[in-house]
């Protein structure tokens, strides 16, 4: 049983707590926040609860840190934790900027510890079956990737949250939500050479809400992303090939729809394919693949080299922000 310790005990770290409270591999037994507000959260879950991270990090008896803090406080996080020897788990995103990614993964790996990124959806038995689809050819020439999300906190930042904060979340829903997209699209279609990129302020009141991607891939194929903190919450993302179309749908991810192209003059594609996968957790699946990365000595799942290259994506698009044209990537 891996022991860590949460930091940060806002609505998602709360939602990483509860995700492994039965779990038989991993259970956080420590909580650090910046005040004691979380002080029945951590009661009722059976966290000791520090207002000191040097607490966290002078324990001998945590095995890992998790951190769902601000984005900004990720860089210097990281290293404190695994200058202290802990296993390390952060939330997306990564880093706002290519310079501290590269600082923190050289930490980890000078430190000997597992360092993990919280792209959960990477885990999806859905994203892994169309992940399959691709990198096996059942898709054919891949032509195109569109991936969009949606959702509605925009409506409730207030003037005084850290998510609100240009500083935190540059490039509008980029950091709450495009980096998923993003990791997905890495993860699937591989290195991205370019993006163009556009943001609105639609109806959030305190910060830009809306963000449109164009992407350009190193195997030529493009990419389309929409993601808003002020729409209808939904959640797609689908690959187009000369063989087929592969879809996933819903927020939960649960929906995985395939048309595949039939041979003949009109090639009227056959009908759809659906698999329904329900109840599926995300955070539990990666919370769990990180303890026994931790428990066998291996590295995370989603290579390193993956999560730079989406930071170097995220430049990009801030990039692109400012000169309102395609932005090269790195």
């Amino acid at each position: 049983m891996i022991k860590a310790a949460i930091v940060g005990l806002g609505w998602w770290g709360q939602n990483l707590t509860r995700a492994v409270k039965d779990s038989a591999l991993i259970r956080f037994t420590h909580a650090h926040t910046r005040t004691a507000t979380s002080a029945p959260f951590c009661a009722e879950h059976g966290l000791r609860w520090t207002g000191d991270l040097n607490d966290i990090l002078n324990d001998p008896a945590i095995d890992a840190v998790v951190f769902a803090t601000p984005h900004s406080l990720h860089a210097d996080q990281v290293r404190r934790a695994a200058a202290a020897g802990k296993a390390v788990f952060v939330e997306k995103p990564f880093a706002l900027t290519v310079d501290d990614a590269r600082a923190m993964i050289r930490a980890a790996e000078q430190a000997g510890v597992v360092l993990a990124v919280g792209f959960n959806r990477r885990f999806h038995p859905s994203m892994i079956r169309l992940r399959s689809l691709v990198k096996s050819g059942e898709l054919g020439t891949l032509v195109t990737v569109a991936a969009e999300q949606t959702a509605l906190h925009g409506l409730e930042l207030t003037p005084d949250a850290w998510r609100a904060q240009p500083s935190e979340s540059p490039a509008g829903a980029m950091t709450a939500i495009g980096v998923h997209l993003i990791d997905g699209m890495i993860d699937v279609f591989g290195p991205i050479a370019s993006v163009h990129a556009q943001v609105a302020r639609r109806a959030a009141a305190h910060a830009d809400d809306t963000t449109t991607l164009h992407l350009r891939f190193a195997n030529g194929a493009s990419g389309q992303v929409f993601c808003s903190t002020v729409a209808t919450p939904h959640y797609r993302f689908a690959v187009y090939g000369t063989k087929g179309l592969a879809e996933i749908l819903g927020h939960p991810m649960a929906t995985l729809r395939l048309i595949r192209s039939q041979a003949g003059q009109n090639r009227v594609p056959a009908p759809a394919e659906v698999a329904e996968i329900p109840g599926f957790n995300m955070l539990t699946a990666e919370l769990e693949a990180f303890a026994t990365a931790i428990a066998t000595g291996t590295s995370f799942p989603t290579p390193l080299g993956e999560i730079l290259h989406g930071v170097e994506v995220f430049e990009a698009v801030l990039r692109s922000t400012a000169s309102g044209r395609a932005e090269p990537v790195g």
